[in-house]
């Protein structure tokens, strides 16, 4: 159901498009172009409604009808995507979450999970003590603020 909307959406708002482009303005002549109305009324001319105006009316009607209906159903179904940072903050299932720690001083050591492999096969974690050093290139890391 979804899908036939959203194709009859995507076919309505091409022919939206089209209808409008091909229709002229209405003041198309050099004396709109300066503001100046001559003997027509306070709001422009006025003619009988031209079956490109019919077809934008209704193609415009359709066209809400449709993007209200998709809406709707879009909000019942429940299915939102979640965003980039939703993502990144959930935890990955079977993984240990890292303890918030100080950063180390430079001299000190900070414990590091390695997992050691032999021929191709992983063998089993294992933390070990790494020591700390100064940055050697003497820059600041970047910090994310």
């Amino acid at each position: 159901m979804v899908v036939l909307l959203t194709i009859i959406h995507v076919i309505v708002c091409i022919f939206l498009v089209v209808v409008v482009l091909l229709q002229s303005g209405k003041a198309a002549d050099l004396a709109g172009a300066f503001g100046g109305m001559g003997s027509q009324t306070v709001f422009g001319p006025r003619g009988s409604a031209t079956v490109l105006s019919k077809a934008t009316t209704i193609a415009a009607a359709l066209f809400m009808c449709t993007s209200l209906t998709l809406s709707i159903m879009a909000q019942r179904a429940g299915h939102t995507t979640p965003s980039l940072l939703n993502k990144a903050a959930k935890p990955v299932p079977g993984q240990a979450q890292p303890a918030q720690q100080q950063p180390a001083a430079p001299g000190g050591t900070v414990p590091i999970t390695v997992t050691p492999s032999s021929d191709g096969k992983p063998g089993t974690p294992r933390q070990i003590q790494v020591p700390v050093v100064q940055n050697p290139n003497g820059k600041q890391p970047d910090k994310k603020k």
